[in-house]
């Protein structure tokens, strides 16, 4: 008998069209969408999906510091992020979750 062997699972292999990135990112904030750090990885993962080179140049980002900004140490500041969520396609929206008294 041999022994069976598997690979890391890594969520950047499954997303493969920008449905499939909403998706991810949607499900992202309704499990910890109160946590920024949550966050910003999940925004890494997507950015691991897609070419980090291409997205360094689209942003004017080094690749190191993209990695450094969407790491589990990392602290992006809002700019940052929406800076590299638009250069990724998407665009950060808000919603009410009650209504204003």
């Amino acid at each position: 008998m041999t022994e069976a062997k598997f690979s890391r699972y890594d969520s950047a292999d499954y997303l493969e069209t920008q449905d499939d990135v909403a998706a991810y990112l949607d499900a992202v904030m309704a499990e910890g969408g109160d946590d920024p750090a949550y966050v910003t990885r999940a925004l890494g993962v997507v950015a691991r999906a897609r070419n980090i080179s291409k997205l360094a140049r689209d942003t004017g980002m080094s690749r190191e510091g993209i990695y450094k900004a969407l790491s589990e140490d990392g602290n992006p500041s809002f700019a940052t992020v929406a800076k590299i969520a638009g250069a990724l396609g998407l665009r950060i929206t808000f919603e009410a979750m009650r209504p204003a008294s």
